[in-house]
């Protein structure tokens, strides 16, 4: 019999050092045995003697990059000084694109420290620090700032509050400023203003009081904090924290200067105003480096449950600045003559965000391809790739249903695998769920992806389709309902108002039916499955003219859809479902649906 042993952990306070090669994938892919050659002679003429003079070891190399500790942060960020400099002047010589350029990120904890590893919450900071660091920079946690502070001959940058992904608490970061010392302006905010601030960043001001009743102020700050909290959700979002974000309240601010000082692409800035029974929300959003709006909108609802409200507020922005950010990414990237990865995304998203309709979603798709071409780890790329495949295979876009289903699961398991807790990715695997016969699968990750988000619509949506799927039309329209509450305006609002309209179908609601698949219509009329839902539900209704009209219309955005395509890729094997199912063939056939 083994017995027990109490094995002694030595844990000591360490400065971790997280450090990786930017875009080696990409160096890698154009050239291996190059990239490989000039990795090695970097690492033996500039990091290893750097870290050594400085007191440190590497405890773990990552292929593309290596764990290092030190006794302090001082040594720590003297050796990432000494050898990002030197890296740089052994490579000045290099294509720019082909240039080899180590990110670094540092924090200081107390830390498993093994001869071949290190552990602890303070390692997974280090490298969350390494990966928002800019190529050849060097991005500091706080505590690491406040050890280091005037001793290493650097001046940093504030960044902020940055909210990591399997990180609790926000940590505040800081960047260090590597190239001329001797241009560097004195104020801080001169300093941020040479920096490009990063992809998605945003500040959300406090929301003004117009009601002119201090006791409104506890709602007013709430919808700013809620707000802040939420935005920080979206995936690569960068979103300064509420505690610098208060420091402007009451203030009379230049927007601009504001993007400038805080280092941010956008802001966002609103208004409350209660007047008796009502209560209504001004936002807009504005470029902060030119000042022009990008959008605005306006909530004027009766007062109820202020906290319910304030909820319902909240999730709307942010569920519609989503896409709105996404667009205005887009418009930069499609100006920059190079475009890398993350921008050749958000290209990619804004034909994704035009409609669900067969054109939309090949153009999204091919640039998702080139991002992922440029930087294989791109997760949203990946998610939305798939997304797309999982869009076309469920709604019969294309003659290869099965395919494009398979593609978008394996693709959605990879990014899963790398960022377990992307929510949407969650939803996108459910949806496959659901279109291949694994309705409680299905169901299960639109849970995981509430738990993730309470906000995110489409998995509401998702489960009203699962109702959908296993005969229970007659649940599904609450639970889309909660989805449309969420994000009135998303961009599946029109797929959302066609799962309705199915579900009144199941039921032989077929008068309301008619009136949701017009609505979707109306959404957007080129996405091509409700127009044959709408002639089936007219011919059933005995209007076969215009049945006819819909029906042509369907076909003219896929001229490959017939009604055998559409019986084959039923959902699920569910007897009412499937039965239920059948008077849509019908309608169909009378519409000129053809069925072959």
């Amino acid at each position: 019999m083994v017995e027990d042993r109490l094995i002694r952990v030595k844990r000591s306070l360490s400065a971790i050092l997280a450090a990786d090669v930017a875009g080696y994938s990409r160096l890698m892919h154009h050239d291996e045995e190059a990239t490989y050659v000039k990795l090695t002679v970097l690492l033996a003429d500039a990091v290893t003697p750097a870290i050594s003079e400085h007191g440190g070891r590497i405890v773990k190399n990552t292929g593309d990059g290596f764990l290092a500790v030190f006794p302090s942060a001082v040594q720590a960020v003297r050796a990432a000084v000494q050898f990002q400099t030197r890296i740089k002047d052994l490579t000045i010589a290099d294509a720019e694109d082909m240039r080899i350029a180590f990110r670094v990120g540092i924090n200081v904890g107390d830390a498993i420290v093994e001869p071949h590893d290190v552990f602890g919450d303070c390692v997974n900071v280090a490298a969350r620090l390494e990966s928002i660091a800019e190529p050849g920079g060097i991005c500091i946690s706080s505590f690491a700032y406040v050890q280091t502070r005037g001793k290493v001959g650097v001046e940093f940058v504030d960044m902020g509050e940055q909210k990591f992904k399997n990180i609790a608490l926000p940590v505040r970061a800081y960047a260090a400023v590597l190239d001329g010392h001797s241009r560097l302006r004195k104020s801080s905010h001169a300093r941020q203003g040479q920096r490009s601030p990063p992809n998605l960043s945003i500040v959300v001001l406090p929301f003004a009081n117009l009601s002119g009743d201090t006791k409104q102020d506890y709602f007013v700050d709430g919808v700013t904090e809620t707000l802040t909290t939420d935005l920080s959700r979206i995936n690569g979002s960068f979103v300064i924290g509420r505690h610098t974000a208060f420091t402007y309240k009451g203030k009379s601010v230049d927007l601009k200067q504001v993007g400038r000082e805080l280092n941010v692409r956008y802001v966002l800035e609103g208004s409350v105003q209660r007047g008796g029974d009502r209560l209504r929300v001004n936002v807009q959003l504005v470029d902060a480096e030119t000042g022009n709006h990008l959008w605005a909108e306006r909530f004027d609802k009766p007062i109820a449950d202020l906290l319910d409200m304030q909820d319902e507020i909240v999730a709307r922005l942010a569920n519609t600045l989503n896409a709105q950010l996404i667009e205005a990414e887009a418009r930069r990237a499609e100006r920059s003559p190079h475009p890398n990865s993350l921008d050749l995304y958000f290209q990619g998203a804004a034909w994704f965000n035009k409609g669900l309709n067969p054109d939309h979603m090949e153009q999204a798709r091919s640039i998702f391809e080139r991002a992922l071409a440029l930087d294989p780890k791109n997760i949203e790329a990946m998610v939305w790739m798939a997304t797309v495949d999982m869009v076309v295979g469920s709604t019969w876009m294309s003659g290869d249903r099965i395919a494009r289903l398979a593609a978008a699961e394996a693709t959605l398991k990879d990014a899963l695998s790398l960022a377990p807790n992307h929510a949407w990715a969650h939803v996108a695997l459910g949806h496959v769920h659901v279109a291949t016969n694994r309705v409680n699968q299905g169901v299960a990750e639109s849970k995981r992806a509430l738990a993730l988000d309470r906000n995110l619509a489409g998995a509401h949506a998702l489960i009203g389709l699962a109702k959908y799927c296993t005969g229970q039309g007659a649940e599904t329209e609450a639970h889309v309902s909660e989805a449309l509450r969420l994000s009135p305006r998303d961009i599946f609002a029109h797929r959302w108002f066609a799962i309705i309209g199915a579900s009144k179908l199941q039921i032989s609601a077929d008068s309301e039916a008619l009136g949701w698949f017009c609505r979707s219509i109306e959404a957007n009329r080129t996405y091509p499955l409700v127009h044959f839902l709408l002639g089936a539900t007219l011919a059933l209704l005995g209007s076969l003219d215009h049945a006819r009209a819909a029906a042509k219309a369907g076909l003219t955005l896929v001229p490959s859809f017939t009604i055998r395509n559409f019986r084959d890729g039923a959902y699920t094997d569910h007897p009412t479902y499937l039965a239920k199912r059948a008077r849509i063939y019908e309608g169909m056939r009378l519409a000129g649906v053809p069925e072959e």
